[in-house]
């Protein structure tokens, strides 16, 4: 998405951009603590950070019709995964969110343990977890690891929401930034995305530095899943649809508040 920011492709008006490359649980904890003036947060994590952040229009992951899977050595119905012991990728994942909502059920009640997203699949082959709650391009590599498909989230979303994609994760800017300021840094960001889709075999090639043991053809089909034109702008779906998964969180109970989703324009 940045690729075109990254190597000063496009012209950016004065504004230095610093990259930072975390995994997603390390930025939701940053967004906490206000650390970041730009930041990818998991959309589950914007129920705790909406006091400091507003939502950007671009930069979104929205599952449309796939999403975070559970996978385990063998096929589980929803009932047994409830009495399992499940490796989920981080408490304020948007996937664990998602998990606690189809179980109908708050984290309190669910047994989970927390593993670094890319150790899922070796914990639950070593029998360490039952089940495992994968995302990233283990949605696309569950198969190779001998693991069967119990769920995918973004199906089940889907399914029960008028076929609105799963929020995933947003980019937001911080509140400290006038309102004004927020809407030209915001349209940077957009144009660097639409530079990546414009060009996307040198973005994708940029992306590689970065992959975890991906070769070129299986990133640029998890680069497809989540940058297109959901990413570029989610439009009024995309809100929706973020409205209804902390809407539909507050009303079970796993958010502590109702929240005030602000938009930047």
């Amino acid at each position: 998405m940045f690729y075109a920011l990254a190597k000063d492709l496009i012209p950016t008006h004065g504004y230095a951009f610093e990259h930072i490359l975390q995994d997603i649980q390390t930025l939701n904890e940053r967004a906490t603590r206000s650390e970041l003036d730009i930041t990818a947060i998991s959309v589950h994590a914007y129920a705790f950070v909406s006091d400091n952040y507003a939502i950007l229009p671009s930069g979104a992951s929205m599952g449309d019709g796939y999403g975070p899977m559970l996978v385990a050595k063998q096929t589980y119905t929803k009932e047994q995964i409830a009495t399992k012991t499940i490796a989920v990728p981080g408490e304020m994942t948007s996937a664990f969110l998602a998990l606690q909502l189809w179980l109908g059920k708050p984290a309190s009640e669910i047994n989970y343990k927390v593993v670094p997203f890319d150790a899922i699949f070796e914990t639950v082959k070593k029998d360490e977890a039952d089940v495992g709650l994968i995302i990233h391009e283990g949605q696309l590599t569950y198969k190779n690891e001998g693991l069967s498909l119990c769920e995918d989230l973004g199906v089940w979303w889907g399914r029960e929401n008028d076929g609105l994609p799963l929020p995933l994760g947003a980019n937001v800017i911080a509140k400290r930034f006038p309102a004004e300021e927020r809407k030209v840094i915001s349209d940077l960001l957009t144009q660097s995305i639409q530079y990546s889709l414009d060009h996307r075999p040198e973005a994708v090639q940029y992306a590689l530095n970065f992959a975890r043991d991906m070769g070129a053809e299986l990133a640029d089909e998890f680069v497809g899943m989540y940058v297109n034109h959901w990413t570029l702008d989610y439009g009024d779906k995309g809100r929706e649809t973020i409205r209804r998964f902390l809407g539909q969180a507050h009303e079970a109970g796993l958010i502590p508040h109702r929240q005030e989703l602000e938009f930047v324009g």
